[in-house]
């Protein structure tokens, strides 16, 4: 771990919206590793020979490896309730750092609102690319296709009402900041990452004497496919505080109360079964929902919203799968609440700030902002 600032220092920032020409006070920021491994090469490590920078001699040599990165911020006056930040499918923890075009991220405005902010790159992903995976990595052509399933409209087309900018270079900003995955594609290490990295959140921000019964807890704020690994983080640790997920793209069920899987154009979306002592955890700590528009209720041709339409519904079986065992769940739909336009991507949408206060409402409706 690297602190860049010390204990107490005053580092300012200057915001626009909401917050405009107040100073945000971190105490401190930095970064560590979690989780990962270390591969060992038998024999004795010989520093007078040289086998050349991109084929270097192995023997007896160590090689660190399938870990995440974990950059955070804590803020001045910080509340007892960390929030670690999982990022989705094709891209890392930037997602929640700033908007394509410039705007505080979601990390960022929950600092505002005196949370520590600790944001994840999985393993294999962004800063956390290495990897002991032996893969290959060819360009492919899908940015048009990730335009429809994100729900930014029917490329070329944006959605009329779309809470995305529609100027070019905001989309160029955006694609650019996807990344490649050249992790082994293990669940595994995935958790096992993202436990190594709220045990060390608690470390970080623990508070000697504190009362709270929120004390040496973290809350996960998961999205899309990190929301998966959410789950399964949070029935593992009992660290966990709560979860916030963000339009998950996978579920979890008791064994035999498994949902019909449920077909859609761009694929079957089907939960998975865990035992129920495993589930029962998720019926121990809150757990939020949100999902975005332009999710249709019935079957239609348009990728982007066949392919959340059956995670949506999936989404419901879920919670109320969580409350039918005494669990405390709650399914967000933004437009049943009067809020319109949203993407997939509703933490760096325009209206995150408008977003952020519902999630700052929710954690304090849950005696979580303490």
């Amino acid at each position: 771990m690297k602190k860049t600032a010390a204990l107490l220092a005053m580092l300012t920032l200057f915001s626009t919206g909401a917050f405009a020409n107040e100073k945000l006070t971190l105490e401190t920021q930095g970064h560590f590793a979690a989780g990962g491994i270390t591969i060992q090469r038998e024999g004795t490590y010989d520093n007078k020979k040289f086998g050349g920078w991109a084929s270097p001699i192995e023997q007896g040599q160590s090689y660190r490896a399938d870990h995440a990165i974990v950059s955070y911020q804590i803020p001045a006056r910080a509340k007892n309730a960390p929030l670690l930040f999982i990022h989705g499918y094709g891209g890392s923890g930037l997602c929640w750092e700033m908007t394509p075009d410039g705007r505080e991220g979601f990390s960022t405005l929950m600092l505002r609102r005196h949370y520590p902010a600790f944001i994840m790159d999985l393993p294999g992903r962004g800063r956390a690319g290495k990897t002991s995976a032996t893969t290959t990595l060819t360009p492919k052509a899908d940015e048009m296709l990730w335009f429809d399933i994100w729900r930014l409209g029917e490329y070329p087309n944006y959605h009329s009402d779309v809470q995305f900018p529609k100027d070019a270079e905001t989309l160029d900003q955006f694609f650019r900041e996807m990344t490649p995955d050249v992790s082994a594609h293990n669940m595994k290490t995935d958790v096992a990452s993202i436990s190594a990295a709220i045990d060390k959140t608690v470390a970080m921000t623990a508070k000697n004497g504190s009362s709270s019964k929120n004390a040496n807890g973290v809350v996960l704020v998961t999205h899309s496919a990190g929301g998966f690994p959410g789950w399964l983080s949070a029935m593992g640790n009992k660290n966990v505080k709560a979860v916030a997920s963000y339009e998950p793209g996978g579920y979890v069920f008791p064994e035999g109360e498994v949902p019909d899987p449920m077909p859609s154009l761009t694929g079957t979306a089907s939960g998975v079964p865990v035992p129920m002592e495993q589930f029962r955890r998720l019926t121990e700590i809150p757990i939020v929902m949100y999902f975005g528009d332009y999710i249709p209720e019935e079957v239609t041709n348009k990728l982007g919203g066949e392919n959340w339409r059956v995670r949506l519904q999936m989404a419901r079986k879920f919670t109320e799968a969580i409350n039918r065992h005494g669990g405390n769940a709650t399914l967000v739909e933004l437009p049943k609440l009067g809020i319109k336009g949203n993407t997939h991507f509703l933490m760096s949408d325009l209206n995150n700030g408008q977003l952020a206060d519902l999630f700052d409402k929710w954690l304090r409706e849950q005696k979580l902002d303490k």
